[in-house]
């Protein structure tokens, strides 16, 4: 089905919670909200929105590694079920108070039913301290799908249209090692991924990201046995490799084995709040060793050592390097690469949260130039696309990214071409819930209408 469908109709509706009468419309008739398992086997939620043209889903993720300042996942935690996990007080808030005060509304005005979510809440920022994100997003989402239907256009298009965007295919940035709170090594950093800077085309980004991955996976093998070809909540290796740099070093031995040498950068998603010591004002590249074993790093130690690699490695990418409230560490590194003349872009994830207010502080403090961009930390597609919006108009470029808890949704493929971000990551080429985004993006890009590509790393 070429050019991405924007979510299947579903052939039979389910059952309903709440009713109005049916017409051939874009209004509201039915919302049904149910929990579905993620991809680390726990409960998430899913959403179904019904208008006069069918029936239509979205599902909500779910991260491991979560900012401080993100909007709320709602858990019931109830340690009888689910180990604490479970989401039923967000399915509630879809019942109870988010379908009532949606039904009539019309899907093709994303951002007046957001709005009115929003108010529901009533807590500031997008937090959704109240409902939960779990329960706003997965509304939010299926509106928007419904909203694409209704026009008959792609997801991807629709998106583009309100957001009033150019709309591009990324490169996609690949996970294929896996750390920190995704992995049950003793690496530090969170990711390390691959982007295949020079490829020309979705399909054939894919092919290189695929050729480098099995000749890591060759390489872990020989080198570290048999269980370093276990994958992490992302689908990328876990090896049990403790020191920072020894993964960059596999990284480029794999792509000059698949011959690409030149044509893929390095990513790297530090997750630097996850072992950043408050007490001691520093950072604790060894956090996950259980006999007590430490090894700190100041602010100013840490950045210098990703210059080193910057300047050793094909890094095209840093995301959260630093706690989520060092704003001094992120801009002294940004100033560094930049004074050095450094192809790498410094990311904000936990430092920003998909977040207007966040991002804001980040342009005022020049705390770093590229935004990751997650749904469910902003609760939104309204939210999302103001996030987005602000960042472009200050040049940075934005990186659309799944969670490490994950479904089978593909949304966030349509979002990232909608909004023409050009820079996508959402794990290895491995784990279906991983590779049905990718999947997406190829059938996007048989629409020929699409250019691809990140035009600051060509």
């Amino acid at each position: 089905m070429g050019c991405g469908a924007p979510h299947q109709k579903l052939n039979e509706p389910q059952v309903t919670t709440t009713d109005a009468n049916s017409t051939k419309s874009s209004l509201i008739i039915k919302i049904h909200q149910r929990m579905i398992i993620d991809s680390r086997g726990a409960p998430t939620t899913e959403v179904e929105v019904t208008t006069g043209t069918g029936t239509y889903r979205a599902a909500c993720p779910s991260g491991a590694s979560t900012g401080i300042y993100e909007a709320l996942e709602l858990r019931d935690d109830d340690n009888s079920k689910y180990f604490g996990k479970g989401v039923q007080k967000a399915l509630d808030n879809i019942k109870n108070i988010i379908a009532p005060a949606l039904i009539g509304m019309d899907v093709c005005n994303q951002k007046a039913i957001d709005e009115k979510m929003q108010a529901l809440d009533g807590t500031e920022n997008r937090t959704f301290k109240k409902l939960g994100a779990n329960a706003v997003l997965p509304v939010s989402m299926a509106c928007a799908v419904a909203a694409s239907k209704f026009k008959k256009i792609p997801l991807w298009k629709y998106i583009s249209e309100i957001s009033n965007t150019k709309h591009n295919l990324p490169v996609p940035c690949m996970n294929i090692i896996n750390g920190g709170k995704h992995a049950g090594n003793l690496l530090a950093p969170q990711e390390y991924m691959i982007a295949p800077i020079a490829a020309t085309s979705m399909v054939q980004a894919m092919q290189w990201g695929m050729e480098v991955y099995n000749e890591l996976k060759k390489q872990l093998k020989k080198n570290f046995g048999i269980g370093a070809i276990a994958v992490g909540d992302e689908g990328g290796f876990a090896p049990n490799i403790n020191d920072t740099e020894e993964p960059l070093k596999q990284i480029v031995s794999a792509i000059n084995a698949a011959g690409l040498e030149g044509k893929m950068g390095i990513c790297m998603d530090v997750a630097a709040s996850e072992f950043y010591d408050d007490k001691q004002k520093a950072y604790n590249l060894k956090f996950k060793h259980d006999n007590g074993e430490s090894q700190f790093l100041t602010g100013e130690e840490l950045g210098n050592l990703y210059l080193s690699f910057i300047e050793k490695y094909p890094i095209v990418s840093i995301e959260d390097p630093f706690d989520q409230d060092d704003f001094k560490s992120y801009a002294q590194l940004l100033s560094n690469i930049k004074s050095r003349n450094l192809k790498c872009q410094v990311v904000g994830d936990d430092l920003t949260v998909s977040q207007a207010s966040r991002v804001s502080m980040a342009i005022d403090n020049k705390a770093c130039n590229a935004l990751l961009l997650k749904v469910n930390q902003v609760g939104t597609v309204s939210g999302a696309i103001e996030a987005a919006k602000l960042s472009q108009a200050d040049n940075w470029k934005v990186m659309v990214s799944h969670r490490s808890g994950e479904t089978e949704d593909v949304f966030i493929s349509h979002l990232v071409v909608g909004l023409g971000t050009q820079q996508i990551k959402t794990g290895a080429p491995c784990r279906s819930e991983r590779t049905a985004k990718y999947n997406e993006l190829m059938r996007i890009e048989e629409c020929g209408e699409l250019k691809f590509g990140c035009d600051t790393w060509k």
